[in-house]
Formats: structure tokens, sequence, C-alpha cells
């Protein structure tokens, strides 16, 4: 399913900050390199060397392989183009407008919320019907939270539904909330229906990210002062051991001149 094309603001000339924003930027670049690597790979019968990086219930699980959260939205069927295409297309159509609205921290934020949490449900749902060696891959997830963040913050922005029929943002996420809802009543026991929750999942919990008032805060930020100050913390407990040890010195040595 094509997700659509963005009509809706448009800037005057070409400004690649504005086009192309950092955020946006690398997550194009590293997922197309890794879907050129995963490519030849396959292709040459070395696919195997990306098979820990793909979501896997039983890794992650019983093996506690947790960087398959992450790492899986960075993987696309290696075997045709159009999972990546898709996916890249939209998370500059839509993406781009985020980033610039938020910033690169708060939308990146914004983004692997969605991401993990798809990942998530991908993972409790395929265990839950017994399919703990499926395997997933793919930013879809991510980039259903990103279409309902567009539709949510743009709602009157006309969009292309599948490239030819003009409609607004509202209802563009409505009609693909509604067709990954639909279809997830797939058969759990061949994982049909369970890759489109993991879609749903995304959008689910890019909802109840913005709901929360979350996307106000930074995190990175928070953690980086936070770093700061413990080390500023800890600089002023060492100073004050030093000083104490210094202090009993001169006690004992406070008749030598």
């Amino acid at each position: 399913m094509s997700y659509g094309s963005y009509g809706g603001r448009y800037v005057s000339g070409f400004d690649r900050r504005a086009n192309f924003p950092l955020g946006v930027k690398w997550l194009l670049i590293v997922n197309i390199a890794l879907f050129v690597a995963y490519f030849f790979a396959a292709n040459s019968g070395y696919q195997s060397i990306f098979w820990p990086f793909g979501l896997t219930p039983r890794w992650v699980v019983e093996g506690l392989a947790l960087w398959q959260l992450v790492s899986y939205m960075f993987l696309h069927d290696p075997y045709g183009f159009t999972h990546i295409l898709f996916n890249m297309l939209a998370l500059w159509m839509f993406g781009k407008d985020l980033e610039l609205a938020w910033g690169t921290k708060r939308f990146l934020q914004y983004y692997f919320v969605c991401g993990i949490g798809a990942g998530l449900c991908a993972v409790l749902l395929n265990a839950l019907f017994g399919n703990m060696d499926s395997r997933t891959i793919g930013a879809s997830g991510a980039i259903y939270g990103l279409l309902l963040a567009f539709g949510m913050m743009y709602p009157d922005t006309t969009v292309l539904f599948s490239f030819l029929f003009p409609i607004k943002a509202k209802y563009f996420v409505m009609i693909i909330g509604a067709i990954a809802f639909l279809s997830t009543f797939g058969s759990p026991a061949t994982g049909g229906g369970v890759s489109h929750v993991a879609h749903l999942g995304g959008m689910i919990w890019g909802y109840l990210y913005l709901k929360s008032g979350y996307l106000k805060l930074d995190w990175i930020g928070g953690i980086q002062r936070r770093y700061q100050q413990w080390k500023i913390d800890r600089a002023k407990r060492k100073f004050q051991v030093y000083l104490r040890k210094r202090d009993s010195g001169s006690d004992r040595n406070r008749f030598v001149h």
C-alpha cells in the first residue's frame, strides 16, 4: 500500500536543510546503506550475517536480545524494493515537516518510541500465538507513527492517497488506521495479522506519546544535563574528601612550620 504524497506547504526554491533535516537525512542514509548491504549479502548467500538484527521473539524473550527492538527498524526485505521504497518516501514526505516543527532530538525520540513500541507489539503477539521464531524487519511501525502525528498536527493539509486522490491528512490517517486494524484479522498461525498489529501498534504508541505530553520533554538533553550534574557532584565529593584529609593532616602537624 502506498502511503501517499505530501501536497501541502511548499518551500520556495530548494532548501536542503528544510527538505532534508538532519534526523530524516541520517535515517534515510542508514536505512538505504543497510538495505544495499543486505541486498548484496542475501544475493551472495551471506544473509545469515543480518539474522541477529531482525526481530525474533525467541531471541528477545529467551536470549534478551533487546537490541533487536531497534535494529529491526533498519532492515528491509532484500528481495524487493517496494518495502523500503514506500517507507523511505513516507519518512521523507511526512517526517521532514515533523522534524522542522519539533526539532531533531524530539523527532528522533518520537520515531524510536513508535518503532520500539511496534516491535514490542510484534514480540508479544507472536509469542502469544506461538510464532516464537517468526522474524520481523522494517521501519513500518515507526512510519505509521509519523503518519499519525502528521495527521494530528496538520489535519487539513492535502495529501495524495496512492499518489492519485487528494484527501485531507486527517481522513488519510483514519483510512490507513482502519486498513491496519482490519488487516489484523488475518491468520495468526501464519503471522499474517500480527505484522499489521505491529503497524497499528506504532500508531497507538505514537498517539499515547503525543497525548501524554512526553514530546514536550527533552529526554536526551535531560540525560545529558543529569550526567553533567553527576560529574559536578562527584567532583565536589572528591574535593571535600581532599579537604578533610588535608585538614586532618594539618591538625597532626599544626606545630610544624
